[in-house]
C-alpha cells in the first residue's frame, strides 16, 4: 500500500485556506479516501448519524506527481484528524516560505503514507508525512492516521459514496448564503428542530416553532433544476405555510424536519467559498441535501474538478408538514 504526491500551490490554497477550515467545523475527524482519480473527504457516510458531507477533488486539482497503489484496486481510505492535517499543511507552507525568504530554494511540499515506530511503542503506526526540503535541510511533519481500511470496508465506503451521489428530483438555487446564515443564527436560540419545505415552484420555506413562538423565512421564485411546476394563481394570497402545505398535498413540494444544529453546520461550508448552493429534499422526506457550486475563477462556468455537498437525515415528516 503506497501513496505519495506533491501538493501544488492550488492544492494548498484549496485545502489550507478554504476546505479544511470548513470541514473541520462539521466534525473534527473524517475519512480521507484516495483513488486513482479523486481525493475525497467524507463525514459520517458509514454510520449514517449526524451531518454527512462529501468534498471531492480531482487529483490534478490538488496534487502533482501523484502515485498510489494498493490491493484494493489502488484505493486507500483512513480516518484523520482535520485540525492536525490543517496545522501540518499550514506549518509546512510557512517553512517553505521561510526557506524561500532566506534565499534557500525549497522543493515542493511532498505528502506520503508511511509507517513509523512512535516513541515508547513496539508497534509501527501509520502516518501521513509532510516533507519540505531545503538546500541543506529537510523538515518532516507526521500526522497520525487510523489503520487503513480493509478491502471490505473500502467497498462499503465506495457503496455509501455512490448512494450519496443521488440527487433530489427538484433543486432550488440560493445565492445569498449570508442571508440564510443570519436567519439560522436567530433560530438557534428558539428551538432545535427546523421545518423545511421545497417546492417545484422555486420556493424554499424555513420555519421553527415552539409553544410560544413561530419564526419563519421564505425564499421565493428561486432558480429550479430538475422537476418544476407552475404555482396555482389562487395560492398567491395564502400565507407561506398554507402555500407550502398545499404544494405538498398536490405533490409539488417535499417537506422534512431536520436539526437546526446540523443545518447551521452545513452553512459553515461558506468558508470553502462556494459561488452558490442548491437545496433539495429526497422523495418522501428521506433527507435534505445541499450542493455547493464552485465556478472557474473569472467565469460563470462550473469547476468540475471540485464538488461539495451535505446531507442531513430527517427527524420526522409529520402531518403538520403535509
Amino acid at each position: 500500500m503506497k501513496f505519495k504526491a506533491f501538493l501544488t500551490d492550488n492544492g494548498v490554497a484549496l485545502l489550507e485556506k478554504r476546505f479544511l477550515p470548513a470541514l473541520d467545523k462539521i466534525d473534527k475527524t473524517c475519512n480521507l479516501y484516495l483513488t486513482r482519480d479523486h481525493a475525497v473527504f467524507l463525514h459520517n457516510l458509514l454510520n449514517g448519524d449526524g451531518l454527512q458531507s462529501v468534498a471531492q477533488f480531482r487529483i490534478e486539482a490538488l496534487f502533482d506527481g501523484y502515485r498510489i497503489s494498493s490491493q484494493n484496486e489502488d484505493r486507500i481510505a483512513f480516518a484523520v484528524d482535520l485540525s492536525l492535517l490543517h496545522r501540518a499543511i499550514r506549518s509546512s507552507v510557512g517553512i517553505c516560505n521561510e526557506l524561500t525568504a532566506a534565499g534557500s530554494a525549497s522543493e515542493r511540499l511532498q505528502i506520503k503514507l508511511v509507517k513509523k515506530l512512535p516513541a515508547n511503542s513496539t508497534q509501527p503506526m501509520p502516518f501521513l508525512t509532510f516533507e519540505t526540503k531545503g538546500y541543506k535541510s529537510a523538515v518532516i511533519q507526521d500526522v497520525p492516521i487510523s489503520k487503513p481500511m480493509s478491502r471490505a470496508q473500502v467497498l462499503e465506503l465506495q457503496s455509501a459514496l455512490d448512494s450519496a451521489q443521488a440527487l433530489p428530483k427538484t433543486l432550488v438555487q440560493v445565492h445569498d448564503l449570508n442571508q440564510l446564515q443570519s436567519f439560522v443564527d436567530r433560530m438557534r436560540h428558539v428551538g432545535d428542530v427546523l421545518n423545511v419545505w421545497i417546492s417545484k415552484h422555486g420556493d424554499l420555506h424555513l420555519q421553527i416553532s415552539t409553544t410560544l413562538i413561530t419564526l419563519g423565512a421564505e425564499f421565493r421564485k428561486l432558480v429550479v433544476l430538475g422537476e418544476r411546476a407552475e404555482a396555482p394563481r389562487e395560492d398567491r394570497s395564502l400565507s407561506a405555510q398554507a402555500r407550502s402545505e398545499r404544494a405538498v398535498t398536490r405533490g409539488d413540494a417535499e417537506a422534512v424536519q431536520v436539526s437546526v444544529k446540523h443545518f447551521a453546520k452545513s452553512l459553515q461550508c461558506h468558508t470553502a467559498k462556494p459561488d452558490c448552493a442548491f437545496y433539495g429534499i429526497a422523495e418522501q422526506g428521506a433527507c435534505l441535501t445541499v450542493i455547493f457550486q464552485f465556478f472557474i475563477p473569472g467565469t460563470r462556468q462550473t469547476d468540475k474538478s471540485i464538488s461539495l455537498h451535505c446531507s442531513f437525515f430527517f427527524l420526522s415528516t409529520p402531518s403538520n408538514l403535509g
